[in-house]
């Protein structure tokens, strides 16, 4: 792996988001290692996923996100029943190509099996996937540019902790994850277990942190109510990334403010 770039007092700088070209992202490699085959995890994290979906009348949410949507489909598709309107908020001009050009050109053939198992778990899903697509809207942007309170639920899958090495960071974009839904709103996430900085097909290295269950007890406990974690075993027939399997999440925005802590 490309080493990272020491500070000027010899340290190994941490690297952040901002120092990682999103726009460039490799969606075929990634795509071709990960999504073009239905994969065991992929299995674990639609049944998760699927029962916090099935707890929803359709359309019974207003708006909902996915943060950081990158070109993985699934989530998406999982919200096309509860959900009238699905915002895909995403940075990198490549994953925003790939998005409209499925939402235009109707999803690759590769995604059947996914909608497949998504709609056997969750009957209420329309019968084609380019239907349940079809409340997305593909938002370019960042976790910044996201309104407090605005979205019924929240979804994010395997970006806080992969898209910078900084601890901090990585809270910081959780708790805006957090704050994006209204009070008494849903949280929904998946996170790469224990993955350091990571590298796609022969590409350049990523930025990553290796979280693991303490550090996501740490970071949402304090602005959650109702959190809930459960783990997903590494999945042998993926490539090699380095994690230890995968963490699932759901828990819900407090519908009034945690208590501030005794003055000393």
């Amino acid at each position: 792996m490309d080493r990272p770039e020491p500070s000027r007092a010899g340290a190994t700088r941490a690297r952040r988001n901002r120092d990682a070209d999103w726009n460039a992202w490799p969606v075929a490699d990634y795509l071709a290692e990960n999504y073009r085959r239905l994969h065991p995890l992929d299995i674990g994290v639609i049944r998760h996923h699927a029962a916090v979906y099935r707890g929803y009348a359709p359309g019974t949410l207003a708006r909902t996100l996915e943060l950081g949507a990158g070109p993985n489909l699934y989530p998406l598709m999982q919200a096309g029943a509860a959900s009238r309107r699905i915002d895909a908020l995403e940075p990198g001009a490549a994953c925003v190509r790939y998005l409209r050009h499925q939402l235009e050109a109707g999803p690759d053939a590769s995604w059947r099996p996914f909608y497949t198992l998504c709609r056997s778990l969750d009957p209420a899903l329309p019968e084609s996937c380019t239907e349940a697509l079809r409340p997305v809207r593909v938002v370019p942007g960042t976790a910044a540019d996201l309104v407090p309170g605005g979205y019924d639920l929240a979804s994010m899958n395997f970006v806080a902790e992969s898209v910078t090495e900084d601890f901090g960071e990585f809270a910081a974009l959780c708790a805006a994850f957090v704050g994006a839904v209204r009070p008494g709103g849903r949280l929904l996430a998946a996170f790469m277990e224990r993955m350091p900085s990571y590298r796609i097909g022969e590409g350049p290295v990523w930025p990553a942190c290796p979280v693991d269950e303490g550090t996501l007890r740490a970071v949402f406990a304090p602005r959650t109510t109702g959190l809930r974690i459960t783990r997903v075993a590494k999945d042998r027939t993926l490539p090699e990334y380095g994690d230890s399997g995968v963490l699932l999440l759901t828990a819900e925005r407090p519908c009034t403010p945690a208590p501030a802590p005794p003055q000393a």
